[in-house]
């Protein structure tokens, strides 16, 4: 049996300095804005953002393509994250794990929520609703508290 100590993969990035503000992170991300991503709150580990389903964001079925509603739910989980954090630290994804419910159209609307972690990790759930109220899509992510 090999005893060698193995390295950890990298070492944990501490936190934003005291003092930076993260709010405004979100609004930074050049991809929300292609996607037509909007976030509506996010406070207290809790966020919601919206999109209005247009041609251009479709696949083959004219429903919302999966690879938009997973960015959508890892931008509200990452926007949960931050304000966990009181927007004193920045999040990047190392993990995410989604299932698909049903063809997602017309304007949608991402809710999250930080289920907790600790000072270098926060975990967080998501969920899509269509217009009905009916959950479209639901994920699981992990995400690591990183510098500005």
């Amino acid at each position: 049996m090999d005893t060698a100590v193995i390295p950890p993969l990298a070492t944990p990035a501490p936190a934003a300095p005291a003092g930076t503000d993260t709010s405004t992170l979100f609004a930074q991300v050049a991809f929300n804005h292609l996607l037509g991503l909007q976030r509506e709150f996010a406070q207290d580990g809790v966020a919601r953002l919206t999109l209005a389903a247009r041609p251009e964001l479709c696949n083959n079925f004219q429903v919302v393509h999966g690879g938009v509603l997973m960015s959508m739910m890892d931008s509200a989980m990452s926007s949960a994250a931050l304000s966990a954090s009181g927007f004193q630290k920045a999040v990047v994804t190392i993990d995410m794990t989604t299932s698909f419910h049903r063809p997602a159209r017309g304007r949608l609307t991402a809710h999250a929520r930080s289920q907790g972690g600790g000072r270098s990790v926060c975990f967080c759930e998501a969920r899509i609703e269509d217009e009905q109220g009916e959950v479209v899509a639901r994920a699981m992510g992990t995400f690591r508290y990183v510098r500005v």
